[in-house]
């Protein structure tokens, strides 16, 4: 069932991605999926709308008629108990007509106010009252802040168990955040030297070239701290810093991501001011194209104080990264789109090509994980012809090629995952709390210091100033992620 079913989440990721899962054989034919939302629409009209947009997403649809066969709707009020009764003898039917045995998901495609409402009406009103499994599927964001996580836990504890709730985090589904496990794990080359004897720093970037578009009223309250950082950018740097898993199950891998964020050094007061930078959008020229700034854009404050850029400086103080800085930034208008892990190794204890006028190039391991997908080592090797110079060269693999063609999107991985009952790849509520107690006290310290300097880039550009004196400090500087595409190395 999928709450929100008219929805823009629904239409551009849900249905494409479950066609993917039925024209592979992933999704039998005993399955029905029902939309739920508000708007009056008969099942005729709701199937029309899951094949256009199906269409939209993959041309080569063939078996679309009989995928759309397995859509029904239902015109729901989020707050009234008929109204889930009225859905509850639809499931009914439905399960005896396919065959289901019982077993529900309930997918959440709407604002996340309503997530309680809903989770304690599906408890009250008997849906959850069924002889197979029933799980929640739940999108970001999962509360506003501590409190307002705690609370909407609380709800959603009262009608699901932990191990029935599937918070989503789409990056986690993405093919090559799932795959810096496999480079750690199962290489005898990376995992020795995977410690701060032999890593300098690590950066995690994730750029957009989009502004905040018709999304302002959710980013007035957001800012990229709390849309980005507080989840996506700490779940790359849980699976980076993390120790081996005792098995490569869900409940060991996330016991030792929650290890990560709990040895996360938390800051405070100044702290902040020292190890974060915050930035907002000027108008600028991105592709030729004169954009305005985010005080321009549709409902949002003209003095607004909402981040538009975060970059800072992380320290895990456990014995693996005593010492070792982690950075992230992510932003948008910047010049590029792109999310990228840049784990820097250590420079020889001696330049041997120094007599000779060369600067020898640090080893690089580069995680590309969208939009291309792939890994880049830079290392040094001898340049042809007679002079015994080093030059950098680059390994490459790209998930362009091979069997990477058929890479699945994050949402049909992830849908996969919860139909098959693995939680590997969803947060867990432990997750959630430890991220927001360690955002909140930047979050504080920012509401309560308003920006004297905003908007402090301009559109097109890669953030401001004061994000590159972040690295400068310690004698590093951020590698420039268009030079670092698969394509250019």
């Amino acid at each position: 069932m999928i709450f929100g079913a008219t929805g823009d989440l629904a239409n551009r990721k849900l249905f494409p991605s479950l066609y993917r899962l039925f024209e592979k054989g992933n999704l039998s034919e005993r399955f029905a999926v029902v939309g739920v939302a508000r708007r009056p629409l008969s099942n005729e009209e709701f199937q029309e709308n899951v094949k256009n947009s199906v269409q939209s997403a993959i041309k080569d649809s063939t078996r679309l008629d009989e995928f759309a066969s397995h859509f029904y709707y239902h015109s729901h009020d989020v707050t009234d108990s008929s109204s889930y009764l009225a859905l509850k003898s639809m499931a009914e039917d439905l399960d005896n007509t396919y065959g289901l045995e019982g077993n529900r998901i309930f997918y959440l495609a709407m604002a996340p106010e309503f997530f309680g409402t809903i989770a304690v009406h599906l408890k009250q009103d008997g849906l959850t009252e069924t002889n197979g499994f029933k799980r929640l599927v739940i999108e970001k964001p999962f509360g506003h802040d501590l409190e307002s996580a705690k609370e909407l836990n609380s709800q959603i504890r009262h009608a699901f168990s932990e191990d029935e709730i599937y918070r989503i985090d789409h990056y986690l589904g993405k093919q090559m955040v799932q795959n810096i496990e496999v480079i750690r794990f199962a290489n005898a080359l990376f995992e020795p030297l995977w410690n701060n004897r032999h890593i300098s720093n690590i950066q995690v970037t994730s750029s957009e070239v989009l502004g905040v578009e018709e999304r302002g009223r959710y980013y007035e309250k957001s800012g990229a701290l709390r849309d980005m950082v507080q989840n996506h950018m700490l779940q790359m740097v849980a699976l980076l810093a993390m120790e081996p898993p005792i098995r490569l199950t869900t409940d060991e891998i996330r016991s030792e991501k929650v290890k990560v964020l709990r040895a996360m050094r938390p800051l405070e007061g100044d702290m902040v001011h020292e190890h974060f930078v915050r930035g907002q959008y000027g108008k600028g020229m991105l592709d030729g194209e004169q954009v305005p700034g985010y005080r321009e854009e549709p409902m949002v404050d003209s003095e607004s104080n909402t981040e538009t850029f975060v970059a800072g400086r992380l320290t895990i103080d456990n014995f693996r990264w005593a010492g070792v800085p982690i950075y992230i930034r992510t932003g948008k208008r910047m010049a590029v789109k792109s999310t990228k892990i840049v784990i820097q190794f250590k420079d020889i204890p001696m330049n041997l090509y120094y007599e000779t006028g060369q600067t020898v190039n640090p080893n690089l391991l580069i995680i590309h994980i969208q939009p291309d997908e792939g890994i880049t080592l830079h290392l040094n090797a001898k340049k042809s012809g007679n002079q015994l110079e080093a030059n950098q060269v680059k390994l490459n693999f790209s998930n362009k090629s091979g069997s990477g063609i058929n890479t699945p999107e994050a949402y049909e991985k992830l849908l996969y995952d919860c139909m098959r009952g693995d939680a590997t790849n969803f947060t867990h509520w432990d997750e959630v709390a430890l991220s927001w107690s360690f955002v909140d006290k930047i979050s504080e310290v920012w509401e309560n210091h308003k920006a004297k300097n905003f908007p402090n880039y301009e559109a097109g550009t890669m953030g401001p100033e004061e994000a590159d004196q972040l690295l400068a400090k310690e004698g590093f500087s951020w590698w420039p992620v268009a030079d670092l595409d698969v394509d250019n190395c």
